[in-house]
């Protein structure tokens, strides 16, 4: 399970990335490389906030991945220590 949460763990980070990197840091991103007249026709106009919403979903789903491998780690289980029997000594035997 921990393996399977680790690759859609990375999966979601590139695609975080993705969302990062697309977005222009002065919030015209997709819109402002396209104009007005195409975004009055092709509907661009919302782009913003799809990748703003994609960037929240995805960070959310990170971090809910992140707890959730948490509780599905499995700490190592020690090996119990076993005694080894004491060595009974035999008396001494009496000098002749």
């Amino acid at each position: 399970m921990i393996v399977l949460s680790t690759i859609i763990i990375l999966i979601a980070c590139v695609i975080l990335a993705f969302f990062i990197l697309i977005q222009n840091p002065k919030g015209g991103g997709l819109t402002g490389s396209f104009g007005s007249i195409g975004s009055q026709v092709m509907g661009v106009k919302q782009s913003t906030d799809v990748m703003e919403k994609g960037t929240w979903t995805t960070m959310g789903v990170i971090a809910a991945l992140c707890i959730l491998s948490v509780v599905f780690f499995e700490k190592t289980k020690k090996a119990p220590e076993t005694k080894a029997p004491a060595e009974k000594s035999a008396p001494a035997k009496p000098a002749k």
